[in-house]
């Protein structure tokens, strides 16, 4: 078992992260044990430690941590104040344990005398309104699927709102995290919302594509009809060309052109060059 402590924003984390890839074990965050609200009171944050729920810590992980089982242990959820979805720790030859509070130590005395309140007090007095108001003004400038779509833009907003305020007054954010998660009726809509566009696109779509065969089956006629009409003038020119040229003497060379030579046994009227004479 490793267990890594260390002030603020010092890299207890990102080491557990690492040394998790290294020695493939994994890490119990001590954030997530969290201390409820019905357990705050200023004989538990007179405690050492007492800012850390190190009872359910003791019932859920410590039991467990020399043993080869895996176990599982639930997770504070410090968007809604209440024990959200459980984290599994996995049958693994190494686990790590991180986590711990504090305060930037340079300016610890400068909050002590403005404040002159418990660190719990702080939290869910002058902390707490100044994290409401910096997600409260960052979100008026979104519609609601804007802010879904926009996530990431609005939590780096957040973020910097916080960090302006907060470490001022001398505490660090050293992690963040939003976890927008959009109700189902919200959800829904946004789903039926895309799913409108999409169909008004795919639309437009089959418009595009009906307008332009429909040019074409245009075209295709109009070509075929002047090819029909260039054929009936050629046709038409060929023959008046050649009926003007016929004439009686060409008739008649045409007849004797195609005459086999046989006389016909009876003729009459006046076909040339066609006549039976008899003696």
């Amino acid at each position: 078992v490793l267990a890594i402590d260390g002030r603020s924003a010092s890299g207890k984390t990102t080491l557990a992260r690492q040394l998790a890839g290294i020695l493939r074990a994994d890490v119990v965050h001590m954030d997530d044990f969290f201390l409820p609200p019905e357990l705050r009171t200023e004989a538990r944050y007179a405690e050492p430690g007492g800012n850390v729920h190190y009872e359910r810590f003791s019932k859920e992980v410590l039991p467990h941590l020399r043993g080869p089982e895996a176990f599982s242990c639930r997770v504070f959820d410090f968007s809604t104040m209440k024990y959200g979805s459980g984290t599994e720790i996995r049958s693994k030859p190494w686990r790590i344990v991180e986590g711990a509070y504090s305060l930037n130590p340079n300016k610890a005395i400068d909050v002590f005398s403005k404040y002159r309140r418990p660190l719990s007090d702080i939290q869910e007095g002058y902390m707490r309104t100044v994290i409401y108001d910096a997600y409260r003004i960052s979100a008026n400038r979104y519609t609601s699927d804007e802010l879904m779509a926009n996530r990431a833009k609005f939590e780096e907003e957040v973020r910097t709102m916080l960090t302006q305020s907060l470490e001022s007054e001398g505490f660090i954010v050293s992690e963040f995290t939003s976890q927008i998660t959009p109700p189902p009726s919200l959800a829904a809509a946004i789903d039926a919302k895309n799913t409108a566009i999409q169909e008004s696109l795919k639309a437009e779509n089959l418009v595009r594509q009906a307008e332009a065969q429909a040019k074409i089956e245009v075209a295709k006629a109009e070509g075929e009809a002047q090819a029909l009409r260039i054929k009936a003038d050629g046709e038409a020119y060929y023959n008046r060309t050649v009926a003007a040229s016929l004439n009686a003497l060409l008739v008649q060379q045409y007849a004797i052109e195609k005459w086999d030579g046989k006389l016909p046994t009876y003729n009459g009227g006046n076909n040339v060059p066609l006549i039976n004479l008899k003696p």
